[in-house]
């Protein structure tokens, strides 16, 4: 076996003789380098040989004389930087700005080339001695020897600002040279372009729009000046664009924002015939538009918009609610209060962007004004009344859609909404007993809709009233079948109705015409007959009937009247002459629907059968009726309407109240109890605040009724009070 290698170790050593360098190397090199300097900065940079300035550069730094390589350099340019500051100093006028650019472009090449031929000192010399790299380097000398020079700091400044200016009042300037000096002084560094130009420029244009604005403010309308200020704020964003730095933008429009807007808000929004309130009423969409966007720039802005509108809104609405002249067609009215809910709709759809803000400041401001009018749940109703009686005939289905979305809204601003479903039902009654509803499916999409909103209970009874209607036919048919030998005679249609279901009415009773009362006799015979446990009253105050009438001269006609009015009609077979007391006593109809029955059939141009001594429009005890021999009309068929009461006089919308109020007293009972239940104990002012809160969706609680209820429960020990604190009750199992 052979031995292993032994190992070698390799070491290189140093030049036994020492390298000496020629001392005047270092000058003699710098002088080469300093004349190329100068080559470049006189143009004259094509007969110079890169690579062996950068060989002599790199050579001196690698013998040790970085140190006066850099401080030449410092030196040389700032020498050259003086004489270029010079020349740009004897630029006159228009010529300054373009001798300044000239020059930095110049030297912006020049520190190109320097900055490669010392390339090697930037990488290792300067590094190592942490100085200022050479391109840094010369972006400070320029600032130091030329920005901040003491003839050309405040002339650029001022040179700058003037261009601004004269630019804002309309002249063209050059953007191009503007965009290169204002990059010059961002290239030197933020601080530069900050404190050179741009604060002081903030400061300007701020003394500028503050004047501007003061002018505007006396001289123009509201309109016109947001157009102004719209074009100035656009002006001042497109000027960054082209040629300032892109973080002045928010700097720049908030000092236009401040100067043109924020300081004039209140005069603008409440200007004499143009502000706010004007662009409101005028529907002025653009105007407002600008407005919501110049305003929702600026701190409270939105705010002062919303709250002069909400303020206009309650204004009008109250006046609306309000105004007896008004308050005299209830149609009309709702419609007023749908027109200018659409209007404000559409302003704020339109012009504010939709801004939820604004939206929920219209539905408060409509809440607090239709609340104003005790009547409005009434109104509400007559006015749904009104469209599913004849206002939605011939509408498409997506139109009556529509209205009822509408009723819907206006029925969501209401604060009692027990009272409207207590007109709402009387008014539905009457239009089910009288056939008079335009379509079944808009009565049962209006059901349908309240449900949604308020749940089952508040709609059971009125689903009820169809419920009885279809089955009211289909006892009439019973009927008829099992009296086959009434086909002759007059013909009886009933309907049948669940007392809990409609809107109870005092029975009022009348004498009906012997023919009719035979046959109604016959009607309860057979349905009791059928039924067990029942009771029929008859309600003659809401039935209607058709009658065959002959005149003077043999004209025949069938008159739709109502079964008041028949019972009155049938009188005059047997007589030519009865008093307003003779028919009272033969029909004994209450006085106030007598009287409303006489007036139409005897006052009513075109519908009058009777005639009257005297002639007058209101009836009275002491009146004469005949049959009127001359009475004519062009159609077979008359319609002859009772003078409606359509509004509720006094007594009644005191009485309609006092059921209101009696509904409410268990409903606020049984919020007690189901409060109570699950709290065990609760202190007085909490159980005011959780009934109200539990009935809001269908009354306002009143406190002082709340208060009665708890003492009526703790009379029935349902709660007690507590024996030291007297506010605090406790519920009783």
């Amino acid at each position: 076996m052979s031995n292993p290698q032994k190992k070698r170790n390799f070491q290189i050593e140093a030049f036994k003789h020492k390298v000496v360098v020629d001392p005047k190397y270092a000058d003699k090199t710098w002088k080469i380098l300093e004349h190329a300097i100068h080559e470049i900065y006189n143009h004259n940079a094509s007969g110079l040989s890169f690579e062996e300035l950068y060989r002599n550069a790199y050579n001196m730094v690698l013998h040790k004389f970085g140190e006066k390589l850099y401080s030449g350099l410092v030196t040389t340019m700032t020498a050259h930087l003086k004489e270029i500051s010079k020349s740009i100093e004897d630029a006159q006028g228009g010529l300054f700005l373009e001798e300044l650019n000239r020059k930095w472009n110049d030297h912006n090449k020049a520190l190109q080339m320097i900055r490669d031929i010392l390339m090697y000192m930037d990488r290792t010399f300067i590094q190592s001695t942490r100085k200022t790299p050479v391109h840094e380097l010369g972006l400070i000398l320029w600032r130091d020897n030329v920005i901040y020079s003491s003839k050309i700091r405040g002339r650029l400044l001022d040179t700058l600002l003037e261009l601004v200016l004269r630019e804002r009042t309309g002249e063209v300037i050059n953007r191009g040279l503007m965009r290169n000096i204002i990059k010059m002084l961002m290239d030197l560094g933020s601080s530069v372009y900050q404190e050179e130009f741009e604060q002081p420029f903030l400061e300007v244009s701020a003394e500028f729009y503050k004047g501007e604005s003061q002018k505007f403010i006396e001289c123009c309308d509201c309109g016109e000046y947001l157009k102004k200020a719209e074009r100035r704020l656009n002006e001042e964003m497109e000027r960054v664009t082209q040629y300032l730095d892109a973080k002045s933008e928010a700097k720049i429009t908030n000092v236009v924002e401040k100067e043109m807007i924020a300081n004039h808000m209140l005069a603008l929004v409440h200007m004499e015939n143009s502000g706010l309130v004007n662009m409101l009423l005028d529907d002025k969409y653009e105007d407002l538009g600008r407005m919501y966007n110049l305003f929702r720039r600026v701190t409270n802005g939105l705010s002062t918009v919303r709250d002069v509108m909400t303020s206009h809104i309650r204004d009008i609405g109250k006046q609306l609610v309000t105004d007896p002249e008004r308050l005299k067609d209830p149609v009309e009215f709702v419609q007023r209060l749908l027109d200018e809910k659409d209007k404000y709709d559409k302003i704020i759809s339109s012009a504010f962007n939709n801004d939820k803000t604004f939206q929920n400041a219209l539905n408060s401001s409509f809440e607090y004004f239709i609340n104003l009018n005790a009547r409005s749940p009434e109104f509400i109703s007559l006015f749904v009344d009104d469209k599913l009686r004849k206002g939605l005939k011939g509408v498409s289905e997506e139109d009556v859609e529509v209205i009822l979305d509408k009723v819907m809204m206006l029925f969501r601003y209401l604060q009692e909404k027990d009272v409207f479903e207590k007109y709402y039902k009387q008014h539905l009654a009457k239009r089910l007993l009288s056939g008079k509803t335009v379509s079944d499916d808009a009565e049962r999409s209006l059901i349908v809709k309240l449900k949604t909103e308020c749940g089952y209970q508040f709609t059971s009874k009125l689903e009820g009233m169809f419920t009885d209607m279809k089955t009211s036919q289909d006892t009439m048919q019973g009927f008829y079948t099992s009296h086959p030998e009434l086909g002759e005679g007059p013909t009886l249609t009933v309907q049948v109705l669940t007392t809990g279901s409609w809107p109870t009415q005092p029975s009022v009773t009348c004498n009906l015409p012997a023919e009719m009362s035979a046959l109604c006799e016959k009607f309860r015979s057979y349905y009791l007959g059928t039924h067990t446990g029942r009771r029929l009253s008859w309600q003659t105050n809401m039935g209607t009937a058709d009658i065959k009438a002959t005149f003077g001269k043999g004209q025949k006609h069938e008159l739709n009247v109502s079964t008041y009015q028949m019972c009155v009609l049938m009188l005059f077979n047997n007589s030519d002459r009865l008093s307003y007391k003779e028919i009272e006593q033969a029909t004994e109809i209450p006085a106030s629907d007598l009287k409303r029955c006489l007036q139409s059939l005897a006052c009513v141009k075109g519908k009058n059968v009777l005639r009257k001594e005297p002639m007058s429009k209101d009836i009275g005890e002491d009146d004469a009726f005949f049959v009127n021999d001359k009475f004519a009309s062009k159609f077979y068929k008359v319609k002859i309407g009772t003078v409606v009461a359509q509004k509720e006089s006094e007594p009644e919308k005191q009485e309609t109240r006092q059921r209101v109020e009696e509904d409410r007293k268990p409903q606020i009972e049984a919020a007690i109890v189901r409060i109570m239940k699950s709290r065990r104990v609760l202190d007085h002012n909490n159980i005011i605040t959780e009934v109200t809160k539990q009935l809001q969706s269908r009354f306002l609680a009143n406190p002082t009724e709340i208060k009665k209820r708890i003492e009526s429960l703790i009379e029935r020990d349902f709660l007690e009070r507590d024996n030291v604190d007297r506010k605090l009750y406790r519920y009783l199992a």
